[in-house]
């Protein structure tokens, strides 16, 4: 644990930083390789474009819980099984996919599909064992940047093959190739890494099923901060219904709100039980921590990376509309926005790193409220290259506030690690289901204003209620001692 971060090493943490980064980008090549790919599909199979769209909402749609059951999962059961299985069960699903004969399998695999999108929370937990507080966040940048970079990768690769092999069927032998990647690289995993560095103990919660809290008010909070979880595939329910695009009738919509409030409760019950012992007896002051921690990071990731999908996903269209520029151009611009991931989310890792958790985060999110309040006040006579260099710089912030923010989960409580990430990580495709649809009911630059709003909003929570990562975090050895681990 002594080396240090040096990329150009394969040994050590160095080694399972690499071959956890890869990983992570062969599960975003596998999961968001559907909308580079999506022209292809239509074309083959005869779809309209109602029914591509639905495919689009159902890739994300599942995400969502996907996130937070990994979370339970990885905690659990450690970072390398649950890294290896969730490479080769999407890589089987996605064959299952290529190969289907009518849409309703389609949009079945799609939907399944979606649990590749958790792989995310896995490598978090992964890092956070493997490297100490001091290069937590550059670590975590790395590791989350350059994977993220899986879905740019896929643009770059998957059409290429689509247009080149197997004619009609090539989308189909070019989602088959990369989930064979995908199912070799899993069971290679398996047998590389380690959970954690020798002599090193692997935490695991006391019990399973949701997250453990440790006050009477950190239980309500808690319950509270899944709601907005349930609302946005409620959302997405009502984007499927006759409200909107008429894929779903009402009654099946009806189901669907009906299974989630369910669920919901369900869920609240479970988590009622397994925390009420804090309502008869304080936990003791060393295994203490504050949720109030994990509420800020969620809604800090609901901005960065919610904005960091819905803007990739609507700003060529921005630029065209607006500014008339040809679509190649525009795509091209627009193309620019992935490639910052390789830098800027280090970038916000590393400056966390230098000038603490907290002070980061109220860095970047001023940027980012800025950056994207200014945007909201674009209009068409503005020269396109100071509105691309805008759209540019809010890239730079909400990527950067991404790592900002997965810096600082590691060093919340360590045997939690997992769950903390599912949460934060399922707030961020949230964010991007809220942005998403605003931006269809609403002006470009009314879209851009309200990110700047929300993300103001944020800075505010940040300002006043996060607290800065101090002293140590306490967690039990198997032999009943304590070991505590430092956070600073």
């Amino acid at each position: 644990m002594s080396e240090p971060l040096n990329l150009l090493s394969f040994s050590g943490k160095n080694r399972i930083l690499h071959l956890t980064w890869f990983a992570f980008f062969l599960t975003f090549v596998v999961w968001l390789g559907l909308g580079p790919m999506m022209p292809f599909i239509e074309e083959a199979l005869g779809l309209t474009d109602q029914q591509a769209k639905v495919l689009l909402i159902l890739n994300v749609a599942m995400t969502i819980p996907a996130r937070i059951i990994v979370g339970m999962l990885v905690d659990k059961y450690g970072p390398r099984i649950l890294f290896s299985a969730i490479l080769i069960l999407g890589g089987v699903i996605s064959i299952f996919f290529a190969w289907a004969d009518s849409y309703e399998k389609l949009a079945l695999l799609r939907f399944l599909s979606g649990f590749i999108g958790a792989g995310f929370v896995v490598g978090i937990r992964m890092i956070g064992e493997w490297f100490p507080a001091r290069e937590t966040g550059i670590a975590q940048g790395i590791y989350a940047g350059w994977g993220n970079f899986g879905s740019a990768g896929a643009a770059m690769t998957l059409p290429v093959i689509a247009a080149h092999f197997g004619g009609q069927d090539g989308w189909r032998w070019a989602f088959t190739f990369a989930s064979l990647v995908a199912i070799v690289y899993g069971i290679f995993y398996y047998t590389a890494v380690r959970n954690t560095p020798k002599g090193s103990t692997y935490f695991k919660p006391k019990k399973t099923g949701a997250m453990e809290v440790t006050s009477p008010g950190d239980l309500a909070l808690y319950i509270l901060m899944n709601i907005p979880l349930y609302l946005a595939l409620a959302l997405l329910t009502w984007k499927l219904s006759p409200a909107k695009m008429g894929l779903i009738d009402w009654a099946a919509a009806d189901v669907i709100y009906a299974v989630l409030a369910g669920v919901f409760l369900v869920q609240s019950w479970k988590v009622w039980h397994l925390n009420a012992h804090v309502l008869k007896a304080p936990v003791p002051e060393l295994h203490r921590y504050k949720f109030k921690q994990v509420a800020v990071l969620d809604w800090a990731y609901l901005v960065t990376f919610g904005t960091e999908l819905a803007v990739v996903s609507m700003l060529a269209m921005f630029y065209v509309s607006w500014f008339d520029l040809p679509k190649v151009t525009a795509a091209l611009l627009a193309g620019v926005y992935p490639f910052l991931n390789l830098f800027a989310r280090p970038g916000g890792g590393w400056l966390s790193d230098r000038i603490g958790r907290k002070r980061a985060l109220i860095v970047v999110f001023a940027g980012i409220a800025a950056s994207f309040l200014v945007l909201g006040l674009v209009d068409r006579s503005w020269p396109v290259g100071l509105v691309v260099a805008l759209t540019i710089l809010g890239g730079i912030f909400s990527k950067a506030g991404s790592g900002a923010v997965y810096a600082m989960v590691p060093l919340v409580k360590r045997r939690m690690t997992g769950q903390i990430a599912g949460m934060a990580g399922a707030f961020g495709n949230v964010g991007a289901v809220v942005f998403l649809t605003v931006n269809s009911m609403v002006s470009y630059d009314q879209f851009f204003l309200f990110i700047g709003a929300v993300a103001g909003i944020v800075f505010l929570l940040i300002a006043l209620f996060l607290e800065e990562p101090a002293g140590q975090m306490a967690e039990i050895l198997p032999d009943g001692t304590v070991e505590l681990i430092d956070v600073k």
